[in-house]
């Protein structure tokens, strides 16, 4: 959500985090879970919280109200 908002490609995201353009894809699917390390890494590329980018329980989109 965070990339595509932001006009993001997955390669432009996997070429910024040092991973295969593919394993955004899984990540965005729920196919893979990352390391640490890559979901730090992640939550810093969009200067966001971690647990804005993964979390046990469905987030609500950045700017809306609940």
């Amino acid at each position: 959500m965070l990339r595509a908002e932001r006009g993001i490609t997955r390669r432009q995201l996997a070429d910024a985090l040092g991973v295969h353009y593919q394993t955004v894809g899984y990540l965005e699917r729920g196919e893979y879970s990352p390391s640490l390390h890559l979901a730090l890494k992640i939550a810093e590329y969009f200067e966001v919280p971690v647990e804005v980018v993964f979390a046990t329980k469905p987030f609500p989109r950045l700017g809306v109200e609940a």
